[in-house]
């Protein structure tokens, strides 16, 4: 774990703190033996732990101090500097950012800083400043990554970074300190979108409020929020414009800067058949698109009914009804009346169904496709009883959406008058199958919130796949 490698045998006795410091000071030659400055460099320049200490600070807080030429970056003389002021306040209120003061050591950093302004030797004084300086550091240095990364994912570089240049807390720190906010500079780590700056923001009001009478019910709130924006260092988003799709608001949103253009209901994946969390780019899309059903459907849906028409004198085709043709394993056109199919079974399922452009096409007027290595896009569909429901984790996987030719009119920007998109009551009525290209991809994310702002106010939604637990579990340990 990134933060200080420090184990002080009694950390809540002030004469286990001194004597560590105090035992790194009698090192020292005497020249400048009374300079904090001199005292951090002996500590942290050494390649050898001082004698008593019982471990080494962790290398990023040596780089930190290195960096600085071991000039203290928290005490001014005998009290705080702002920036350590500021520092301490941060650790305190490390739950308002979903994260646990207790990680940081802030109660035992709060209660060194303050035993600064006690009576003690100079050399007492100076061994406290010292184990402050260094407690400190890498206490922050670790608060620093939690925010950028995740506290599960600490050493997983976030989507923000890139192999060239991946997050460094002591740098990140450094130049926090060269800002004229500490604060707010340091916290800049933070995953930009608007989703994480308000659920963050809507935490630290909620935190604030009244609990009211049922305490425990909030605490877990409270502790769902933690893990929604876990999630979000996870997944941050580097863009200003994006399609953002929430699984457990069965929603998408056109997101541009700190302003939502476009909100549609959707339906999901069903618990048994999920809709992955991932992140591609839209860049093309299909009217009047045929669907080429995947052999799961073929082989646990329609094969039932294909069987079941064999089986009773019926004068209904299914295949023919549906708007589907079969095909065999060479692309060849099969008359389903000639196929045996109570012998046809889910293993030895040669066939291919294909559903062409029309009324009933499961993937409605329109498809947007988009890379990913599950094989699921986002489309309308033909059944819209299904958005009326509140409950609408209920496909196959897919993403079916309301109103998909604004979001394609979106999409397309100033080239949707050229491309004369049709409305879908014109392309069910008369189908035309064309493929359009998207002179600018568009980002796209599927991403699993349980809790989100809208309009100003924290919603919480079902947690449809049942994910939450575990991480909660992983987080606060109970």
């Amino acid at each position: 774990m990134m933060g200080l490698v420090l184990v002080l045998a009694g950390l809540g006795s002030q004469h286990s703190a001194d004597g560590l410091a105090a035992a790194s000071l009698a090192r020292q030659p005497a020249a400048g033996s009374d300079s904090l400055a001199a005292q951090l460099r002996a500590l942290l320049g050494d390649s050898v732990a001082p004698a008593g200490s019982g471990a080494r600070p962790a290398p990023a807080v040596r780089a930190f101090y290195s960096q600085r030429a071991y000039a203290p970056a928290w005490c001014a003389g005998p009290q705080l500097s702002a920036p350590g002021q500021a520092a301490l306040a941060l650790l305190a209120q490390a739950a308002d950012y979903g994260l646990q003061p207790g990680r940081y050591q802030a109660t035992a950093l709060r209660n060194l800083a303050d035993s600064l302004a006690l009576p003690a030797t100079a050399r007492h004084l100076l061994a406290r400043q010292v184990r402050f300086e260094v407690l400190l550091t890498g206490n922050l240095l670790r608060f620093a990554q939690h925010l950028r990364r995740g506290q599960l994912h600490e050493w997983t570089p976030s989507p923000l970074e890139s192999k060239q240049a991946p997050f460094a807390p002591a740098a990140w720190v450094a130049g926090a300190l060269a800002a004229p906010d500490f604060g707010a500079a340091l916290l800049h780590c933070q995953p930009p979108q608007r989703e994480y700056r308000q659920l963050q923001q809507a935490l630290a009001r909620w935190r604030r409020a009244p609990a009211g009478p049922d305490s425990a019910a909030r605490q877990r709130r409270a502790q769902q929020v933690a893990v929604t924006l876990e999630r979000w260092r996870w997944a941050a988003i580097a863009e200003d414009d994006y399609v953002l799709v929430n699984l457990p608001a069965h929603a998408l949103e056109v997101v541009r800067g700190s302003r939502v253009l476009q909100t549609h209901r959707l339906v999901i994946g069903s618990p048994g058949r999920p809709t992955p969390t991932l992140r591609s780019r839209l860049t093309s899309f299909t009217i009047a698109p045929t669907w080429y059903v995947p052999h799961s459907i073929a082989t646990k849906e329609i094969l039932t009914h294909l069987r079941a028409g064999t089986r009773a004198t019926s004068e209904h085709d299914f295949l023919a009804d549906n708007n589907y043709t079969l095909y065999d394993v060479r692309g060849r056109r099969v008359d389903p009346a000639t196929v045996n199919w109570q012998a046809v079974t889910a293993r030895n399922f040669p066939y291919t169904i294909r559903q062409n452009p029309g009324c009933e096409n499961a993937l409605g007027n329109i498809i947007f496709r988009f890379a990913n290595p599950y094989s699921v896009y986002l489309h309308s569909t033909s059944n819209t009883s299904d958005f009326r429901k509140p409950y609408r984790a209920l496909g196959h996987g897919c993403l079916r959406m309301e109103r998909p030719m604004q979001l394609a009119a979106y999409l397309l920007g100033a080239d949707s008058t050229q491309a004369a998109l049709p409305t879908e009551a014109e392309c069910e009525a008369a189908p035309k199958s064309r493929s359009l290209t998207l002179r600018y991809p568009m980002p796209l994310h599927v991403a699993y919130a349980t809790c989100a702002v809208v309009a100003g106010q924290l919603r919480f939604y079902p947690d449809v796949y049942k994910r939450d637990e575990s991480l909660r579990r992983q987080l606060f340990g109970r």
